[in-house]
């Protein structure tokens, strides 16, 4: 048998087949095990082929993606990709997909942009590695609408504290059980999610729909304040520096760090500098060590620092990281980080569990 990654392309353009196919077949990682043109050849080639990893278009005649992935990962669970056109309705598609059970997506270039193409490629044989890493749950309530939080509120929490999240392969998933869970007033939270352009601006109002906190994408010089959480824009790093007593939002280009643009790294060494004893790190599913180093940064500054444990993580590698260089003080099943995060905040003695 081949230690390569086995992975099936689907999609219903003969052009994009192809085009991924030879760009992922420069990775010498990587085998294409089959394409398949729509869904029903896809489930053919995934019994007969038993790929590793699959990437997926949303937009197929006969059955969508999003309607495949519902019937498929019950039956088989693959990591699954989606590849979709970086435009609002394709965005809002590939948030659908994610939903359902994909792990992550990567963004389409436009028709004759070389360059983004190879940039594209480039991503999509990066994601398909750390795909191949992935434990695949089935969504379990992949058919069911989500419930609208009531509003809710607990009680004073310490003054002028600030969360910062950062997440990669699965965290999508993981951000709809923590966000939403969150109270009215809970402090101004940070988030970085590996994610391309367009996609975390359709994220964060996919997340402020189901959430009491108010949610969206961050913007240049954006004040941080109680009941707001801001969503990293797409190839953007985000910083918070203290201006005047007041927490604000810096973004920028700059170089990619530890891999990544936004980098969970840059976000949690801001937040040490800025906020210090003040401040939580929560670090949760994703391959590599992004945010590691910076979540230690966090916890020589005195900031409370946790992060998912391996059970609830779609990949265990970023939380491993940091707990392996004593930067997490504390690893937390997804389900509980909400009442993890409330009880630091109101440094109850509840708190003293989550301590390392």
């Amino acid at each position: 048998m081949s230690d390569k990654i086995r992975v099936l392309i689907v999609d219903d353009s003969a052009i994009a087949r192809d085009l991924i196919e030879k760009g992922l077949a420069r990775n010498p990682d990587i085998e294409i095990v089959g394409k398949a043109s729509d869904a029903y050849s896809a489930r053919d080639r995934i019994v007969l082929r038993k790929p590793d990893v699959v990437t997926l278009d949303v937009e197929m005649p006969k059955m969508d993606g999003i309607e495949f992935l519902k019937r498929l990962l019950p039956q088989y669970p693959i990591p699954v990709i989606v590849v979709s056109a970086v435009t609002t309705e394709g965005s809002h598609r590939a948030l659908e997909a994610l939903e359902a059970g994909a792990v992550a997506v990567v963004g389409k270039p436009k028709a004759n942009d070389r360059e983004g193409l190879a940039t594209m490629l480039e991503e999509l044989s990066e994601a398909v590695i750390e795909a191949s890493r992935a434990q695949i749950r089935s969504p379990a309530n992949a058919h069911s609408p989500r419930a609208t939080p009531r509003p809710r509120a607990v009680g004073p929490m310490q003054a002028n504290r600030v969360v910062a999240i950062g997440a990669s392969t699965g965290g999508t998933a993981a951000l709809n059980s923590i966000i939403p869970a969150l109270p009215l007033n809970f402090p101004p939270t940070l988030v970085v999610q590996h994610m391309p352009p367009v996609f975390t601006r359709m994220f964060a109002e996919a997340l402020g729909k189901t959430s009491q906190v108010r949610v969206r994408e961050a913007e240049e010089g954006d004040r941080l304040e109680p009941g707001l959480v801001l969503i990293a824009p797409g190839d953007m790093h985000l910083r918070v520096a203290m201006e005047g007593g007041i927490g604000r939002i810096r973004l920028g280009r700059g170089e990619k760090v530890s891999g990544h643009r936004p980098s969970v790294d840059v976000l949690f060494t801001s937040v040490a500098k800025a906020y210090g004893a003040k401040a939580v790190g929560v670090l949760l599913t994703g391959m590599g060590r992004d945010g590691a180093d910076g979540l230690l940064e966090m916890r020589r500054a005195g900031s409370r620092c946790i992060a998912q444990d391996e059970e609830s993580s779609v990949v265990f590698g970023m939380p491993k990281e940091a707990w392996k260089i004593g930067a997490a003080e504390s690893l937390v099943g997804l389900q509980d980080i909400p009442e993890a995060l409330e009880a630091i905040l109101h440094e109850t003695s509840k708190e003293v569990q989550w301590r390392r």
